[in-house]
């Protein structure tokens, strides 16, 4: 059974909100948060990477980085302000992106359900991103960003948010910089205990997005433990802050792939190895239709060399060898690439921590691979088809992981506007 509870969370005035409101910490690197915050200083970029305002610091990781977002988060709650709910509460959280929305509940799930399994993963964690944001939420008390879960929707979970809509005012309505509209509802209290009782017979969450903060809150409650003896299991710091979705309302797109160089090869070299495993086509060979920079199908994949985009497709021997593989995740996509070409011809055995690759998420679109491309930081870029929803929740529930980088969820949530304090 899954365990979901209210929640008494922190948030902005609906004046402040939209100022309030930030982007997630990990889809931005530094450069790009200082932009995103700059004459902002409402913006919980300032709290979720506070080294922004350290422009001296060259450890991102450094104790002085934490303590200044718990400052920053201080400064916040003052300034916004940030004001605490007088009662727990679920709250909705609508998105709409391209005229497509989809509407979670955020609730604070349990921890044990993390370590035991009822909310199952997809992704391997790293360690350094585990203590980078272990230490932000024990020297912060708060979980600043939210976890994205998603389940099988149920029709009774379903009927509440319908009625909530419906009978409830929004207490943020605003559409953010990327056009993306935002709204959040507070759940009528009458429809708590609905809630709690259709979840409880729900024996599997998964993470979308989000794995890095799950584990994290699960490391900072062993820490809390060590530092407050005799617990109660009812403390804050037993849960953590998410938003879950039913399946059927989300959308992945794929995380693309740029290699930085052809592993000493030449152009014609490194095609005829590519040719050994994929069929291999510049598109504009290709019918009308066809010549386009994304694949549209499974098994298919678009790669960009020397500004000229081609077609791959898996060869009949690579599909063959596939068909006896038993593993649901070897079979994805990310992996043909890899098993196959990024590996074998590019010598890109370990994409977790092989430095000469990057991933670009899909909300970034092919324009970028040719940017990396054409100005010569990256030699060669691939586009893949995104991974399909039940391809994760069956390598979830075969208790497998998928390939790093392999899913991007768009539209993201929005840091700031539900903060839960431990």
């Amino acid at each position: 059974m899954a365990i979901i509870r209210p929640f008494k969370a922190l948030r902005p005035t609906i004046e402040k909100a939209q100022l309030v409101a930030s982007v997630p910490y990990d889809v931005v690197n530094r450069e790009e948060a200082a932009h995103f915050a700059e004459g902002n200083l409402l913006s919980y970029l300032h709290i979720t990477r506070s080294e922004i305002d350290l422009p001296d610091v060259k450890d991102v990781y450094s104790k002085e980085v934490y303590l200044k977002a718990k400052e920053n988060l201080n400064r916040i709650i003052k300034e916004a302000p940030l004001k605490i709910d007088d009662k727990p509460s679920f709250y909705l959280y609508r998105l709409i992106m391209d005229g497509r929305a989809q509407t979670g509940i955020c609730a604070t799930f349990s921890v044990d359900d993390y370590d035991n399994d009822v909310i199952l993963k997809h992704e391997k964690t790293r360690k350094v991103k585990e203590d980078d944001r272990t230490n932000h939420i024990i020297t912060t008390e708060a979980q600043t960003g939210i976890v994205f879960l998603t389940y099988r929707g149920v029709n009774n979970v379903n009927d509440v948010v319908d009625k909530t809509i419906a009978e409830a005012k929004p207490e943020y309505d605003f559409t953010s910089p990327d056009g993306i509209q935002h709204t959040v509802w507070i759940v009528p209290e009458n429809y708590n205990q609905i809630i709690i009782s259709e979840f409880v017979k729900i024996n599997k969450l998964y993470i979308a997005d989000g794995h890095h903060r799950a584990k994290s809150a699960s490391r900072a409650r062993e820490e809390k433990k060590k530092a407050h003896p005799n617990p109660t299991g009812n403390e804050d710091y037993n849960y953590f802050v998410a938003v879950i979705f039913p399946a059927e309302q989300l959308k992945i797109l794929p995380y693309n792939r740029v290699v930085f160089d052809l592993n000493k090869l030449s152009k014609e070299d490194f095609l005829n190895a590519v040719s050994e495993k994929f069929d291999v086509k510049p598109t504009n060979d290709l019918p009308t239709g066809q010549a386009g920079k994304q694949p549209q199908t499974k098994n298919q994949f678009c790669m960009y060399l020397d500004k000229q985009w081609y077609q791959l497709k898996a060869r009949d021997s690579v599909l063959a060898s596939l068909s006896l593989e038993k593993s649901v995740g070897e079979k994805l996509d990310v992996s043909i690439l890899q098993n196959f070409l990024l590996n074998p011809v590019l010598g890109i055995d370990d994409p977790r921590t092989n430095t000469r690759i990057d991933f670009i998420g899909g909300i970034r679109g092919t324009k970028e691979l040719e940017k990396l491309v054409d100005s010569g930081k990256a030699a060669v870029a691939f586009s893949l088809y995104p991974v399909e929803l039940d391809d994760l929740m069956n390598i979830s529930d075969a208790g497998e992981v998928m390939p790093p980088k392999s899913t991007w969820f768009e539209p993201k949530l929005r840091d700031g506007l539900l903060t839960h304090l431990i």
